[in-house]
């Protein structure tokens, strides 16, 4: 299993841009085995859709100051 991948969107987010391009292309970067762990100032739930149709499950948790930590990972198959 390889090291996860960690994208941290909230400086993104917090200077006014979409993180969404930078989140596929990392996405895109990923090893089959590879989860990818994204950090946002809330939870990105439009994300966990489209992950969720290609192919990903994802576990969801709260951190401090609303802040929210995705793990998405590629389902077997």
């Amino acid at each position: 299993m390889s090291e996860p991948r960690v994208l941290d969107v909230r400086p993104i987010i917090k200077a006014g841009l979409e993180p969404f391009d930078t989140i596929m292309q990392t996405v895109g970067e990923l090893a089959e085995d590879q989860d990818l762990i994204v950090i946002a100032p809330f939870e990105p739930v439009p994300l966990e859709g489209v992950l969720s149709g290609q192919g990903f499950s994802y576990q969801a948790v709260p951190l401090e100051q609303n802040e929210w930590q995705v793990t998405f990972t590629r389902n077997a198959g």
